[in-house]
């Protein structure tokens, strides 16, 4: 009897070590995506008056997200430093209007399928008499770094003489304008509308001055990173199909 129960007991011991085992590996193994995202870029991620993190890019993630089961920490670095993050492997992806580009593509972007198709527009002082490209010439135009703003108006500067002087954040671009340092700032036009709506910033968008347009795409940097890919892309087809894609624009777009 002794013995058996010293074989029972042992057994049990075994029994419990395995079922530890197995409930702290599943959760060891619960997948949490490290996204990085913008600071300000309204309306697609900014801090609402009650300092919560909203727009349409932090509500379509989060849709996608329940949509598809996955876990995510969505942490707001800025422009810059959440590139870099996604390079070096401190996040897994991006979601900060990333405009879909080839140039970007050829240096190891991988995309989504397009969420949201923009245009870039130049943006003057409220008082300015600037209303066509040819007004810029002699003039200084302020963008952010490596946006599609920067590359709209570096693709015109030499035909219309102006200046590009580059900025690291949306905010202190707008700034250069309104203080008459820069003749104009050449930004994301719906992020260029809300911003004038909504924060009452000092600037106009004159007509005319636009690019044709391109989609804005979540983004990898690294195939290991592809499921995630594939589970934004499934989410947001589903949630375009059910009316929930919908919901979010005109909460922030009308």
């Amino acid at each position: 009897m002794k013995k058996l129960g010293l074989a029972l007991l042992a057994l049990l011991v075994l029994l419990c070590s395995c079922n530890n085992a197995k409930s702290k590996t599943t959760k060891a193994n619960g997948k949490v995506w490290i996204i990085a995202t913008d600071t300000v870029f309204r309306p697609f991620e900014f801090t609402n008056e009650e300092n919560k993190f909203v727009g349409i890019d932090v509500d379509l993630l989060a849709a996608i997200a329940e949509d598809q089961g996955f876990s995510y920490d969505l942490q707001s670095l800025g422009w810059d430093a959440g590139v870099a993050a996604v390079q070096v492997g401190q996040a897994d992806a991006l979601i900060a209007g990333a405009t879909i580009k080839q140039s970007r593509i050829d240096s190891g972007w991988i995309f989504s399928e397009g969420y949201f198709n923009a245009t870039q527009t130049f943006v003057v002082a409220k008082d300015s008499t600037i209303s066509k490209f040819e007004d810029l010439n002699g003039k200084t135009v302020a963008v952010k770094n490596g946006t599609a703003g920067m590359d709209f108006a570096n693709s015109l500067k030499d035909k219309y003489g102006f200046k590009v002087t580059v900025f690291e954040d949306s905010p202190t671009m707008y700034q250069d304008v309104i203080l008459g340092n820069s003749a104009a700032c050449c930004e994301d036009t719906p992020i260029m509308a809300d911003n004038i709506k909504t924060a009452k910033i000092g600037l106009k968008i004159p007509e005319g001055m636009e690019s044709d347009g391109a989609p804005y795409g979540f983004a990898i940097m690294n195939t290991a990173n592809q499921e995630l890919l594939d589970m934004f892309n499934k989410g947001l087809a589903n949630i375009k199909a059910n009316g929930k894609y919908q919901q979010i624009l005109d909460k922030y777009l009308k």
